[in-house]
């Protein structure tokens, strides 16, 4: 099926109130969570309302979900000054647990995004060791991608990043993609045995223009790429938040637009999109600035994360 644009009104606003859902993430059993800043994760009725489960602490950013249901959550520590470590939480028992605050003796300041492949390595980004958001934004080249292995070992596996955003993996894990927000591009590295990467490479072109200090940019034209996303026809979804926009690079390189807001008004700072339902075209947006999730349908099934399987 073609990747079709999707109109702003097929949208429905749902969790109305919610607090910065950065992300969401649906279970096979159609359990729907989303980023909350109130408690560890919320969970999305049918209805539209949301209750909040788990302790209020950290600041949980990108989020996903484990091959035994458990919720996997990334801190974004510069976003309320505090530490950035990963995180887990379990909805079926209530436990909530510090993963890793540290790895290759760096503290975790600002975990970003967790992905999990078959066989149980979470590989997440931790996007700068900045202490302010002008700062973070600034192009420096001090974010990392780390891993954690089911064995309990980590490592820093890439670095040098430009404030390393959110990842996805390619459905033969062969690839991961990751955006570098002040690169406003995609660059994927080469899956290597033991949860280890190769060099990175960029993947498509650059999707958009940076804001200098000062500088007067249209905000549709920028570039700053955030949370990804695979569909099953291999599409790479990327959310470019200032511009109020998703596009996706298809596997030919080629970019299209899928969704854009010019107003902000409905489509306001998506920053991640997950796809879940029984055919997996249920279509959720999260956003850093609005305080509700947005559901469509998706012309495209999304790609089935290690949950979904």
């Amino acid at each position: 099926m073609p990747l079709s644009a999707i109109p702003t009104e097929a949208f429905v606003k749902i969790a109305e109130g919610i607090d910065r859902p950065e992300d969401v993430v649906v279970g096979k059993d159609g359990r729907v969570f989303a980023s909350d800043h109130q408690c560890a994760v919320a969970e999305i009725f049918a209805d539209g309302s949301f209750k909040r489960l788990g302790p209020k602490g950290g600041a949980p950013n990108g989020i996903n979900m484990d091959a035994q249901g458990r919720i996997v959550i990334a801190n974004f520590g510069i976003y309320d000054r505090e530490e950035g470590p990963l995180q887990r939480f379990d909805p079926a028992s209530g436990e909530h647990e510090t993963l890793l605050a540290g790895v290759g003796g760096r503290r975790l300041t600002s975990s970003n995004y967790p992905v999990i492949d078959r066989a149980g390595n979470i590989w997440c980004a931790n996007s700068t060791h900045a202490e302010t958001w002008p700062q973070a934004l600034d192009g420096r080249p001090d974010g990392f991608i780390f891993v954690l292995r089911p064995d309990g070992s980590s490592d820093v596996v890439a670095e040098g990043l430009k404030f390393p955003n959110g990842m996805a993996l390619s459905a033969d894990e062969r690839w991961l993609y990751c955006a570098q927000t002040s690169g406003a591009d995609v660059v994927r590295f080469a899956v290597l045995p033991v949860g280890r990467l190769g060099p990175g490479e960029r993947y498509g072109p650059v999707l958009g223009k940076l804001q200098g200090a000062g500088e007067a940019i249209d905000h549709n034209e920028l570039g700053y790429t955030d949370g990804v996303g695979l569909d099953a026809e291999g599409n790479l979804w990327v959310c470019l938040p200032a511009a109020n926009k998703v596009v996706a690079i298809r596997p030919d390189g080629r970019v299209v637009t899928v969704f854009h807001d010019p107003t902000g008004a409905v489509i306001n700072h998506p920053t991640n999109v997950t796809w879940g339902g029984p055919d997996l075209r249920d279509l959720y947006v999260g956003s850093i600035r609005a305080d509700y999730v947005l559901k469509g349908r998706s012309p495209v099934a999304g790609q089935p994360l290690v949950h979904q399987l």
